[in-house]
């Protein structure tokens, strides 16, 4: 893909193409939540049944984001991109139609090859076409659908829910994957690594099981018990096989994931940091809707409603290209500080003011969607930065395992807090202020490693 000196020419529309296949996968995620009364009643589905609908997804997504990371490196993240759109869209019309809870399991598995490749190619993708003065912003929007998605979800979900039958809900991926599809056609370029490394087959293998095994147990611990053997059982096989998988790695010429990456401070401070903020804001964010519903009272719809300003401040400030500014002022590490600061207030002021109304949750969602604004672009761009262009792929396969895997575990383990309490609304607030705790801790080290980072860099440079 050749590019001039300031990106590609329809850098900013490639983006705008790139974000809307990324956004048919984030709708989906949201809206499902939604759906799983209808679903338990139309499908006569069990309590397993819906955790398998959820996970099936789940799954097979966090398993293969390494995996379809170096595929779309070494065969074209176009090709790679269109894949995902189709293997989407086919995954949806099946779910949409579902006769069973298993046909509608399957399909959600189908869904998650597609969802593996649209969410490390379209941020592979950003990075190649913009150039390294505009990356931030580009990955500030890229961000922001993110968030657009997290808002957008529920009230989809509730519209359709309200006027259709809960296959609706999937169909309605249908016309945004054929839009995307042509317009990746006709105009994202394609881009892949010039070496053309071998495929590394036995380590794909073995990421996707190490990681399928690791989310699998972190989504299994609330609902077995951390010690029982099924949890033990597959977090001993995650372990057994993501060692043999840097092992291996760290063996062959080709690898599908360069363990030097580990050596530079930047990365290993972003990744320190990104696990660590996820945690905090996945779980703090899943008690959030609990929250608003069994303590301050609203409605499923109504509460849908009242998350919206988190998300709007992260769009406005992202899509203005405040955020951007405001990062390359201040830098990376204290970028990445500040939000990290205002996202772990917001959760306090959730959880502190939690008695006096709506009003407390409101001004710790504008904190939050503030401090995600500026922290999260500045922490993919940290990321992605460290890693060699023709990595992007791997990158973003990096960035969304490390997503997944904190989401997952904030989840499960705030969820453990709240059970263990005896008293909602107080297992509420704990779960919120534990959040806040990690948040803030994850910011800390990461902005203390990637300056410790810039220092070694500039060092280097006077000598």
């Amino acid at each position: 893909m050749s590019t001039s000196p300031h990106g590609h020419p329809r850098r900013w529309l490639i983006l705008g193409v790139i974000c809307l296949a990324q956004l048919t996968v984030l709708l989906d995620n949201t809206v499902l939540n939604v759906a799983i009364p209808s679903l338990t009643r139309e499908l006569h589905a069990e309590t397993s049944d819906i955790q398998w609908m959820i996970n099936a997804y789940s799954l097979v997504q966090s398993g293969l984001l390494l995996t379809a990371g170096s595929a779309a490196d070494r065969y074209g993240r176009k090709k790679m991109l269109l894949a995902g759109l189709a293997l989407f869209g086919i995954g949806s019309l099946v779910a949409g139609f579902a006769g069973s809870t298993g046909q509608l399991i399957a399909a959600r598995a189908g869904m998650g090859v597609g969802g593996a490749l649209l969410l490390t190619t379209t941020l592979a993708v950003a990075m190649q076409i913009f150039a390294p003065a505009e990356q931030p912003k580009a990955i500030g929007v890229w961000a922001a659908v993110n968030a657009l998605g997290f808002a957008a979800g529920p009230l989809i979900g509730g519209f359709m829910l309200n006027h259709f039958w809960w296959g609706a809900i999937f169909l309605i991926n249908l016309p945004v994957a054929a839009l995307g599809l042509v317009a990746v056609v006709a105009l994202v370029p394609e881009s892949k690594n010039p070496a053309g490394d071998r495929p590394d087959v036995l380590g794909a293998l073995l990421s996707t099981i190490g990681m399928a095994s690791l989310v699998f147990a972190i989504i299994s611990g609330p609902d077995h018990g951390w010690l029982s053997p099924r949890v033990l059982l597959t977090a001993a096989v995650a372990v057994a096989v993501l060692g043999a998988f840097a092992y291996w790695e760290s063996q062959i010429p080709c690898p599908m994931l360069d363990l030097n990456f580990f050596r530079d401070r930047r990365f290993t401070g972003a990744v320190t940091g990104a696990v660590l903020i996820t945690f905090g804001m996945g779980g703090a964010l899943f008690l959030l809707t609990q929250h608003l519903q069994l303590v301050l009272g609203y409605g499923p719809l109504e509460a849908g409603l009242r998350t919206a300003p988190l998300a709007l401040t992260v769009v406005v400030l992202n899509f203005s290209g405040l955020s951007a500014k405001w990062a390359a002022r201040l830098g990376t590490p204290v970028s990445i500080a500040l939000g990290m600061v205002l996202m772990a207030g917001g959760l306090v002021s959730i959880a502190v003011f939690d008695a006096g109304g709506y009003g407390g949750t409101l001004l710790g969602l504008l904190l939050i969607g503030g401090g995600c604004a500026i922290a999260n672009p500045a922490m993919a761009h940290a990321i992605m930065s460290s890693i060699p262009p023709e990595k992007a792929g791997v990158g973003a396969g990096i960035n969304g395992t490390l997503a997944e895997f904190g989401n997952g575990l904030g989840v499960a383990v705030l969820g453990a807090v709240l059970s263990s309490s005896g008293e909602l609304a107080e297992g509420l607030r704990a779960g919120q202020l534990v959040g806040a705790v990690a948040v803030l801790l994850g910011g800390f080290v990461a902005a203390a490693l990637l300056r410790r980072a810039q220092r070694a860099d500039s060092e280097m440079a006077a000598a």
